[in-house]
């Protein structure tokens, strides 16, 4: 999320207006939607968050490829989430583009966003 603001941030206002960054948890149980907004806001407010229920959540993950979160409880008394970490790029013509792995450089997404942004646009 830190590298995705900060590209965001050098990108121009035409391009940035139309981009929206959309988090969605796969922990409903610890992040609500007050947790959630104080995460996102440490990188940029207008970072949006989305929960729901785990079924909800998890008929997200598999609509959009991704293996559902698995909880583990079994090592403490907290539980850990095991969870795709990728970014899911999706242009104006609502077509998913991109699956960006952890760990994305700011470089990269400097040089896609704009791209990515222009996918839909362009008159016929």
């Amino acid at each position: 999320m830190a590298n995705l603001a900060a590209a965001l941030d050098r990108l121009p206002l035409e391009v940035t207006r139309d981009v929206r960054v959309v988090f969605v948890t796969t922990d409903p149980a610890r992040d609500t939607p007050v947790r959630i907004r104080e995460w996102l806001d440490a990188y940029d407010p207008r970072f949006i968050g989305l929960t729901g229920t785990d079924e909800e959540l998890t008929s997200a993950q598999v609509a959009a490829g991704l293996v559902p979160a698995a909880r583990d409880s079994s090592s403490t008394a907290e539980y850990a989430v095991g969870h795709a970490a990728q970014v899911l790029s999706y242009t104006a013509d609502n077509l998913g583009r991109v699956h960006y792995p952890f760990g994305t450089r700011q470089t990269d997404w400097t040089h896609d966003i704009p791209l990515l942004h222009a996918v839909g646009r362009a008159a016929p």
